[in-house]
């Protein structure tokens, strides 16, 4: 068991461990082919092209932070209230209503991007970061409503009857109840906002145009028509690859103790 498991996370890793040693290698090098698998010797030019590139590095990761940031803080307005008045409140049909809110999950995103383009342009909101960010919220809705209801669902009733003893109404009984006691299961829903804004890419094209509003990941798509020694910059790109990486990892670990009892609370009503 032990080899299945050091066999998988080799393979899991090695990419990613090709991508730093190649964004370290000299430009000659990286360029190089075949290629060379460990560097033959240590170089931060690749980081400095990157650092430098059109716009700068800074412009596009900030783009990222605050696309990624917006994603967050829309889903959970909209979805927290959302969930709640699902678990909680006698709707009529709820049960159709929420079926029919998560059959948006067997819809490919890409199959909105036109329609969403179009409406977006009439009121101004392609190359904007709030565009964007409303573009990634609507790609995380079915999911994060899913794992919010679930969890919201499985708090005992007694919490909620106890608050509302107490004189509280429905909204202080969710900020002071219910949110707390589903923190793991909201701070997942974050997570999965995070990590869907950050590496998404097809939204982002068919958005923006202007290059002072790329995202990350869009501007490392671009820099592959740039050409150094003939060819795509190969060591600018795996540079350009190990920072977006370091993002998403460093959440992850950061919210890790959330993360598997909150996707757990979601998915086992």
């Amino acid at each position: 068991m032990a080899a299945i498991c050091l066999t998988v996370c080799t393979v899991m890793l090695m990419p990613l461990a090709m991508s730093i040693l190649a964004s370290v290698k000299p430009t000659e090098e990286a360029a190089a082919a075949p290629p060379t698998y460990l560097p033959h010797g240590l170089s931060f030019d690749s980081y400095a092209r990157l650092w430098n590139y059109q716009e700068g590095l800074l412009v596009y990761l900030a783009n990222s932070l605050g696309t990624a940031l917006l994603a967050i803080v829309l889903t959970l307005l909209l979805t927290v209230p959302a969930a709640y008045a699902l678990a909680r409140f006698p709707i009529p049909g709820k049960e159709v209503i929420f079926v029919v809110l998560l059959l948006a999950l067997i819809i490919p995103y890409q199959a909105l991007l036109t329609p969403m383009f179009l409406m977006f342009a009439k009121i101004g909101l392609t190359n904007s970061l709030l565009g964007l960010a409303i573009l990634h919220t609507a790609i995380q809705l079915p999911f994060s409503l899913y794992v919010l209801r679930n969890s919201f669902s499985a708090i005992p009733r007694e919490l909620e009857e106890a608050a509302i003893m107490d004189g509280s109404s429905s909204w202080e009984a969710l900020r002071y109840v219910f949110i707390p006691s589903a923190t793991p299961a909201i701070v997942t829903t974050a997570l999965f906002a995070f990590i869907t804004s950050w590496n998404e890419f097809l939204g982002a094209l068919v958005m923006m145009s202007r290059s002072s509003t790329f995202t990350l990941p869009l501007i490392l798509a671009t820099s592959r028509t740039e050409t150094s020694l003939g060819g795509t910059d190969w060591g600018m790109l795996q540079a350009g690859v190990t920072i977006s990486i370091i993002p998403c990892v460093l959440v992850y670990f950061l919210l890790q103790r959330y993360y598997v009892s909150g996707l757990m609370s979601g998915a086992i009503k």
